[in-house]
């Protein structure tokens, strides 16, 4: 089951965050009203964006610390997506660390439910401090970061500015090298080459599984990946997310190197790759190196959505390290 928490980013920003998992249980006799819970929203995530979930949550649970009295010797994991991404995509992961953590998973903002005002700011130091509150609010810290591409970034960027917040991280196919301005104009001619509106979610499958010209051959994990961030207009099916944020975000990170922050960051860190994926074996062993207690593990026939291409082969490469942290 997962349930919804909002919380409260820089500038205001509504995110949503969502727990997985029942919350250890407590003493009934021991805990006061503080250790009521919100009511609960759907139990399961939707395959697709789900425009039905109700949008409001009790307002003394937004941007206010959530208190969990009793479960604080419990390790709280916060999973950050990529770009495009959402909160849904770790439901496997969070699934099997919820026996063992609080497991919550943040829709970022701009990103599936969480708000995507015109106006906000997509700057690393709002994703970052967007993170950050998260943490605060949620009351997770001392937490284990679990990042997916700019959502790595996001993760070890924030390890070396708040080493109080964090005990851990893990890096899933994320380079820290600078991308360039050619690599953004890519990205700005793909969003543009996708046929939407999708007549259908099955349409959405075919297409970013098999069709776009990014796929060098059938690959029907990466559409349901992109199916998930897809949901239904009164024309078909679209982006839940505006392709012109994603663009902003990405273009302030892309066109530099993020080694000196790597280098920062004391806590131990995983740096895992996919054997397929856009962090290559040479890069990914350099930042190893940087990282001042870095590990390195790969994952066998997995592209760059390491965490969703081989669910098994991502739970075996990480969970000796969460072990070794949470000790």
């Amino acid at each position: 089951m997962a349930r919804r928490i909002d919380v409260t980013g820089a500038g205001g920003v509504r995110l949503a965050a969502w727990e997985f998992g029942d919350p250890p249980k407590t003493d009934p006799a021991k805990s006061g009203p503080e250790s009521l819970i919100p009511p609960q929203l759907p139990a399961q995530l939707p395959a697709q964006l789900p425009s039905q979930i109700p949008a409001q949550i009790p307002a003394q649970f937004s941007g206010q610390r959530v208190e969990h009295p009793g479960i604080e010797s419990v390790p709280g994991v916060l999973l950050l997506h990529g770009l495009m991404g959402r909160a849904s995509h770790w439901a496997s992961t969070a699934r099997w660390l919820s026996e063992r953590h609080r497991a919550v998973a943040l829709d970022q903002r701009g990103h599936g439910q969480s708000d995507k005002p015109p106006q906000a700011s997509f700057t690393r130091e709002a994703y970052v401090e967007d993170a950050e509150a998260a943490l605060e609010q949620l009351g997770l810290a001392p937490t284990i970061l679990i990042g997916h591409a700019m959502g790595a970034l996001t993760a070890w960027q924030l390890a070396a500015k708040r080493p109080d917040l964090v005990r851990g991280v893990i890096i899933c196919d994320m380079r820290a090298s600078a991308l360039g301005a050619a690599s953004q104009r890519e990205w700005a001619d793909w969003f543009k080459a996708w046929p939407v509106p999708f007549a259908t979610l099955a349409d959405v499958r075919k297409w970013f599984g098999e069709d776009d010209p990014w796929v060098e051959r059938p690959n029907p994990a990466r559409g349901e990946f992109y199916a998930e961030v897809m949901h239904e207009c009164a024309d078909g099916w679209r982006p839940v997310f505006d392709p012109d944020q994603m663009l902003k975000s990405r273009e302030t990170w892309v066109y530099d190197a993020h080694w000196e922050e790597l280098a920062q960051v004391q806590c131990p860190t995983l740096v895992v790759r996919g054997l397929d994926g856009e962090l290559g074996r040479a890069e990914a062993q350099e930042m190893v190196r940087v990282l001042p207690r870095g590990e390195y593990a790969e994952v066998a026939d997995a592209g760059h959505l390491v965490h969703y291409d081989q669910p098994e082969g991502w739970r075996v490469a990480i969970e000796p390290f969460l072990d070794a942290v949470t000790v």
